[in-house]
Parts: C-alpha cells; sequence; structure tokens
C-alpha cells in the first residue's frame, strides 16, 4: 500500500551528496511511498541524488534498475519520482557520474564567472541556471565591451588553471557573518558555504569539483540584455570541448572551401557579402526593368480592366512589383496569387482613380484560405495557410470588384 499522507515534511534524508559528491552509488531504505504526478515517488532515509534546486537540474540515475525522471526537495525530505513501480523495500540507488560530473563542473565554472564579474566589473550575480545545452547567469551591469568579457574569462581560466582546492562545510547562521560571502544568504539556519581558495566565498547548496582544475576551461558564448541586466550564456569543461571542436571543424571546413588561411576568413566572408549585397542590388535592378516591359505587356493583351492570375514561380515581391507597374500605367485591377511551399500568398491591387478600397477584400478572401492581411486601400497582400481555394478566392474576388466598378460607372 502506498503512502498518500504527505508526511514529508517531517521526514529527514540524509544527503550524501553533500558528503561526497563524487559518490556514485547508495544504498538506502524507503521511509515513505507516494503518488506524484501519477508516478511512484519514493523518499528513502539517505540517498547520492540531488535534487532540482538553485539553479541546478536534479541528478539523473535509476532506483533498483527503474530509472529516476524526477528529484524533489519537501523540507527536509527528497522525493525520487520513478519511471515504473519498485516494490522492494531495499534500494539501491545508482547515480549517472557524466551527467553529475557535467553539473559539476558547469556549477563550479559559474561561481568562477560570478566572482570575476564581481572582482572586475563589480557586477554582482542575480540568476543562475544551467541547462542541457548550456549555462545562464545574470550579471547586474548595464553594458559591457570584448576586452572587458575577455578579462572576465581570463581571470576564471586564471583560477582554473592554479587548480585551486573547493571546500565545502556548513556555518551556523550566527556565525556566517564571520565569512566574506559575494553575497548575502538567501537562507536562514544552518548555511553550506562553498569556498575556492583565496578567491570565492558563497552560500550554495550544488554540487562541485574538489578542485578548479576539474572545471576545464570556462568560456563564455554570447550574451544579452534581459530588463536592465546582461545575461551571459557561457560552457564550461567537456561542454566547452566539444563547442570548440565543432567550431574547429567548421572552420577547417571554411578555410578548405575559400583556400585560405584561418586569419583570412573573416575578410574573404566580407568580401563574397559585399559581392552577394551588390549582384542582388544589380539583379533588382534587371528585375524591374523587365517587370516594366512585361507590365506594359499584359496591358496591350488585357482584354478587360480586371487582370486575375495564378502566377507560377514568382516571390509575392516580383509579383507585387508587376501589380504596381500595372496599376500605375492604367486604371486597371490586379488580383494575383501565388502558391506556395507553405500556404497561398495574394497581391490585390487597383488604380487610385477608381476609388476601390482593396482592403474591404481581406475578410473576403482570408476565411477561405486561412489568411490574414492588410495593406492601403490600394494594395493589399493575404498570406494563407491553405492553397485549395485560391481560384475560388480571386473568383470572389473579381465579383467583388466588378460590382463595385458596375455601381461606380452607374452612378
Amino acid at each position: 500500500m502506498y503512502d498518500f499522507r504527505g508526511k514529508s515534511a517531517t521526514i529527514q534524508t540524509k544527503k550524501l551528496y553533500f558528503d561526497d559528491p563524487y559518490q556514485v552509488e547508495f544504498e538506502a531504505k524507503v521511509v515513505e511511498r507516494r503518488i506524484h504526478d501519477g508516478r511512484l515517488a519514493l523518499i528513502l532515509n539517505q540517498t547520492c541524488f540531488y535534487p532540482e534546486s538553485g539553479g541546478q537540474p536534479s541528478d539523473k540515475g535509476s532506483i533498483n534498475g527503474v530509472k529516476v525522471i524526477g528529484v524533489l526537495e519537501e523540507g527536509e525530505g527528497i522525493i525520487h519520482v520513478l519511471e515504473e513501480d519498485v516494490s522492494e523495500e531495499g534500494i539501491k540507488g545508482k547515480i549517472d557520474w557524466p551527467t553529475r560530473f557535467d553539473y559539476m563542473q558547469q556549477h563550479s565554472g559559474q561561481h568562477l564567472l560570478s566572482q570575476s564579474f564581481y572582482e572586475l566589473l563589480k557586477g554582482e550575480t542575480l540568476s543562475f541556471h544551467l541547462g542541457d545545452e548550456y549555462s545562464t547567469v545574470e550579471i547586474d551591469v548595464r553594458e559591457i565591451h570584448e576586452e572587458e568579457i575577455e578579462k572576465v574569462e581570463r581571470r576564471a581560466n586564471e583560477i582554473v588553471f592554479q587548480d585551486r582546492e573547493i571546500k565545502t562545510y556548513f556555518v551556523p547562521e550566527e556565525k556566517i557573518k564571520d565569512i566574506p560571502l559575494r553575497k548575502p544568504p538567501q537562507k536562514i539556519g544552518l548555511i553550506r558555504v562553498v569556498e575556492i581558495a583565496d578567491f570565492d566565498y558563497s552560500a550554495c547548496g550544488g554540487t562541485h569539483c574538489r578542485k578548479t582544475g576539474e572545471i576545464g576551461i570556462v568560456k563564455i558564448l554570447r550574451w544579452e540584455r534581459i530588463r536592465k541586466n546582461l545575461r551571459f550564456e557561457f560552457l564550461c569543461g567537456q561542454r566547452a570541448f566539444e563547442d570548440y571542436t565543432q567550431k574547429a571543424r567548421i572552420l577547417r571546413q571554411l578555410t578548405h572551401q575559400f583556400t585560405v588561411s584561418e586569419h583570412e576568413i573573416i575578410s574573404s566572408v566580407e568580401k563574397i557579402f559585399d559581392e552577394s549585397k551588390f549582384s542582388k542590388k544589380k539583379l533588382r535592378k534587371m528585375q524591374q526593368k523587365i517587370a516594366q516591359y512585361e507590365a506594359q505587356e499584359i496591358i496591350d493583351k488585357a482584354k478587360e480592366k480586371i487582370i486575375k492570375e495564378i502566377l507560377g514561380e514568382r516571390t509575392p515581391e516580383e509579383a507585387k512589383f508587376l501589380a504596381l507597374n500595372i496599376i500605375h500605367r492604367g486604371d486597371f485591377v490586379v488580383l494575383y496569387a501565388l502558391k506556395r511551399e507553405k500556404g497561398g500568398h495574394f497581391i490585390l491591387a487597383a488604380a487610385e482613380n477608381l476609388n476601390l478600397d482593396m482592403r474591404e477584400l481581406v475578410p473576403l478572401i482570408s476565411p477561405l484560405v486561412k489568411g490574414k492581411g492588410g495593406g492601403s486601400s490600394s494594395l493589399v497582400e493575404i498570406a494563407g495557410e491553405e492553397t485549395e481555394n485560391l481560384m475560388l478566392s480571386l473568383n470572389k474576388a473579381y465579383e467583388w470588384v466588378k460590382e463595385k466598378l458596375e455601381a461606380k460607372n452607374g452612378q
């Protein structure tokens, strides 16, 4: 029978990861069973599984061979949510060591970065998140320059290369003032301190490396503004190595394709970009000239003032330019539809002398193609999700225009 009474608030689970974050396997006894989100959850008398907390995800692993899909903290108890049922009372747990060590590298590296930001820029850490691909840290700085980023990285990696000791210990609340913490603790009572020798002192409950050398290289990837602060994405250790390996592979491919050295890649790309920009500009002018001739040819062949057609292999921009050329040359209405890979696109235009408000066609056409659109009184565009009713939509637009023109002519 499972116990659903929620007694875990008074249950204390011994947290073996505090004593030794390098311990992979453990034995324990079941103290309480419950259902959490439809799955069996166990509270044990002791565990190596770190619960999700302080920006660090929970550990991965298994209990009696069954996958642990979540680890939560409730009071002093640790809840282990399992993928399948476990009926035994005796428990053998095993954490996934590569994941644990990865988290240790990222979290310890965050402490290095946070202290480096504070030491060099007086930027305080406001939040930290350890993600599956990269980690982020939000720093209380308004702006930053590349040179400052490099200084922060260099300082953090100096501490890595010095292989300084990382210690963890508990300090009573009344004595925490004797520890030079980087920021005041958020908890009260017995406070856990993570100390990087002669560099950083932080109140933290996460799992950490023994030495800074185990963190590996610390690298900031990019940054963005969030609220009034800056959020930095970074990688440490194995993640940084894999990122460097991938980027080195890309760089080799580029140097091979461009037949230049690594140092010449940027100038080569800039040159190609400038040439492409010039070519696009030149091509656009040629297309505009062609459109002018094509517009005149369409006008010469037109049997009435309403031109209706489904265009093939045209971009919306090309169709729009063609329609504008036509209505600027005479009192014409142009109803164009384009069949795109992901739906249909309409260009609906009318000469200003006709005094038609083409915006009235948007609510008429949009429901037929599950689309949205807008524009001016003389030209509207509608982008739709479906292509089955393109001709039906054009016919509807045609009838609307014809009725409006006949009404105006009859006045």
